[in-house]
């Protein structure tokens, strides 16, 4: 899956709202080139008020996420809040059991399901370049997390 094909998979899901980071966005310029997905059916949740359920990464932000190595060519990182249930079923552990089983995992390693490197505790896993082991697998977690995002927005509605 290219970058394009996840971006196009996911603003087909009803009510999302993709952003790409830019300078016209007014984005810091760390975030140029990543992009966010938020459910936001009506269009109008103030951008500051809005939690992404996924997101592509395409670099390493230095000085906190860099476990990836995203800064080699053609390298970018989908991120998906999964939700505790299920991460633990992906994953294997808890989220908050995660800091202690970290080192097991090769955050580097394409077309891998891995816990998100810094936000597996919220129960975030990651897949860097999704290929043939892992496209299935991607589209549903991001079915499911849109479901979740879903939820979320009708309780507080």
């Amino acid at each position: 899956m290219t970058q394009d094909d996840i971006i196009a998979f996911v603003i087909g899901l009803p009510g999302v709202v993709a952003v790409t980071a830019s300078e016209a966005s007014g984005a810091p310029e760390i975030s140029w080139g990543d992009s966010f997905f938020f459910y936001d059916p009506d269009g109008d949740a103030a951008t500051d008020r809005r939690m992404p359920f996924a997101t592509i990464v395409t670099k390493d932000y230095d000085g906190f996420d860099t476990a990836s190595n995203l800064n080699r060519p053609g390298v970018f990182r989908l991120n998906i809040a999964v939700g505790r249930t299920a991460f633990e079923e992906l994953i294997g552990h808890p989220p908050r059991a995660h800091a202690a089983r970290s080192a097991r995992f090769d955050y580097t390693a394409l077309d891998q399901l891995v816990p998100h490197p810094a936000y597996a505790t919220q129960a975030w896993v990651a897949i860097l370049n999704p290929g043939e082991t892992t496209a299935a697998l991607a589209c549903s977690m991001l079915t499911d997390a849109h479901a979740l995002a879903v939820q979320r927005h009708r309780r507080r509605t």
